[in-house]
């Protein structure tokens, strides 16, 4: 049985790979070697679960679809046998389930990525890994936000609280005098 595929295959691949490069946010490039198949199924799936796709990859292949899709193309990133993690929603989730399988595994190694336009090293994915998730971090910027516009709110009510206050003891006083 002959393990080479065919050049229609090979285009529609590259095809397939300039596509999720183009559709991510980041690759995060992987060294699946010593991943049983099952393991590999139960990374994908969790990958899956962050809105992210894990695939295993031909390197001179993924080198001509980083050309299609205007990135660069990360020579020594695409060494042995590599798999692609593609962060399609966010970079936070999928960085941190490659990294904590990593850790937990002990055979699979983060080689580095692609963010953006730029190349990456697997520090910057481990970096990435530690920050808090994109729900957290918008929570956080809403918050951060919203507290001096709420302050603000409570110094003008307060303000005012203060003139109607005043006036409605300025009222009594002339009715008092009038009376």
């Amino acid at each position: 049985m002959s393990l080479a595929i065919s050049k229609e295959k090979k285009q529609e691949l590259v095809k397939s790979y300039a596509e999720a490069f183009s559709r991510s946010q980041a690759a995060i490039m992987t060294n699946y070697s010593g991943l049983s198949v099952a393991e590999l199924n139960r990374l994908r799936n969790k990958m899956r679960e962050a809105g992210s796709g894990y695939h295993v990859v031909k390197n001179r292949l993924v080198k001509m679809a980083l050309g299609e899709a205007g990135l660069p193309v990360p020579e020594e990133l695409l060494q042995g046998p590599t798999a692609i993690g593609f962060c399609y929603e966010d970079v936070i989730a999928p960085a941190k389930v490659l990294t904590e399988y990593a850790k937990e595994s002990k055979v699979l190694t983060i080689k580095g990525g692609i963010l953006g336009e730029r190349v990456i090293d697997g520090q910057v994915i481990s970096s990435l890994a530690n920050l808090p998730s994109r729900d957290v971090l918008l929570t956080q910027l809403l918050s951060g936000i919203q507290s001096p516009i709420a302050g603000l709110v409570n110094v003008l009510s307060g303000t005012l609280r203060g003139l109607v206050t005043v006036l409605k003891a300025h009222a009594d006083q002339l009715e008092t005098g009038n009376a």
